[in-house]
């Protein structure tokens, strides 16, 4: 199934964007896929996020939560109970897989089953070499080098 929109263009233009065009263009299909169970997708902080699933009836070991490279998986498999004598069946009791996709350096902290509640903290991790760094003009070296976080953090420390 085709997006509405065309990439092409931008493909052309661009190099180690494909994942990401890919994402958007098969964004269509997913937007198909089932709703259940229900989840929230919470903010934190720029680099800590939650997310909470509704999963009640289900226990911590019906549950399954698997990290990938750059995906997140939540599944469950709810053991049919037999014989209980149920003359209305209203919760939700059927298998489900969730996929989320993770951005690069995303990492799951912790996950948690508290009254029906699955909530999974992820935090973004930036490696060091990666965050922006000032460069002083005229100087030689890797010495005059140092990234922005640390010389507010220097700042900070003198006030």
């Amino acid at each position: 199934m085709r997006s509405a929109f065309d990439f092409a263009p931008f493909r052309r233009s661009t190099v180690g964007f494909d994942r990401l065009f890919d994402l958007l263009e098969n964004s269509a299909t997913s937007q198909s896929q089932d709703n259940y169970p229900p989840f929230d997708l919470v903010r934190i902080d720029d680099n800590h996020f939650r997310i909470n699933i509704a999963v009640a009836g289900f226990k911590p070991d019906e549950i399954d939560v698997t990290a990938q490279q750059n995906l997140l998986i939540v599944s469950g498999k709810k053991v049919e109970e037999e014989g209980e004598g149920f003359i209305h069946r209203g919760i939700a009791t059927r298998s489900f897989e969730r996929r989320f996709g993770l951005a690069d350096h995303v990492k799951v902290k912790a996950a948690d089953l508290k009254d029906g509640l699955l909530s999974i903290d992820l935090v973004r991790e930036i490696p060091e070499e990666m965050k922006p760094r000032k460069i002083q003009i005229g100087g030689e070296g890797a010495d005059k080098t140092q990234t922005i976080e640390a010389k507010a953090e220097k700042v900070e420390a003198h006030d």
